[in-house]
């Protein structure tokens, strides 16, 4: 048996939920779909664009050295990451490969975008979305999608300092 209010012939739940069906969103079935499909369309797209970006926008601004930080820093065998240029925050990493090779590449890889590491365990650098693997001497790709070598800037050690310049 259906439960009743007390002073009324209307069932207990509409004393709850008092929203009349007129007063409610009406969506058709075919609205819904292009809705959704619309919203897939575009988060489909966001991978596209960010990588479409990372081709036009990665110059960087180290006209006269741009400063990095101390050699100590960094020991043989490892990396550090740093950022050019606050506004367009170019990532880079700088690997301290022996007592006096210094290397430093753009720290997104040439594929799709992904950020990379150096994996000092296997000597190359690595990124982690497709497998890609580059060599730490030159930035030539080793395996992977990637097509391209990873953009490369000049180190200098001056005074104890690492500074960085555009490659000529």
């Amino acid at each position: 048996m259906k439960k009743m209010a007390q002073d009324s012939k209307k069932p207990a739940w509409k004393f709850d939920f008092p929203i009349k069906q007129n007063d409610t969103a009406r969506i058709s079935r075919r609205r819904f779909v292009k809705i959704v499909c619309l919203a897939a369309g575009g988060l489909a797209l966001v991978p596209r664009v960010m990588s479409a970006k990372t081709l036009f926008y990665s110059e960087t601004d180290t006209e006269g050295g741009q400063l990095v930080c101390e050699a100590s820093k960094v020991p043989v065998g490892e990396m550090y990451a740093f950022v050019i240029n606050d506004k367009k925050k170019n990532k880079y990493i700088l690997i301290h490969l022996d007592e006096d090779k210094w290397r430093c590449f753009e720290q997104k890889c040439t594929h799709r975008g992904c950020s990379v590491t150096y994996k000092s365990d296997l000597k190359k650098i690595h990124c982690p979305c497709h497998k890609g693997d580059f060599d730490p001497d030159n930035g030539n790709v080793l395996k992977g999608p990637p097509s391209k070598p990873l953009p490369q800037l000049n180190v200098t050690v001056r005074n104890g300092n690492i500074y960085v310049t555009e490659k000529a």
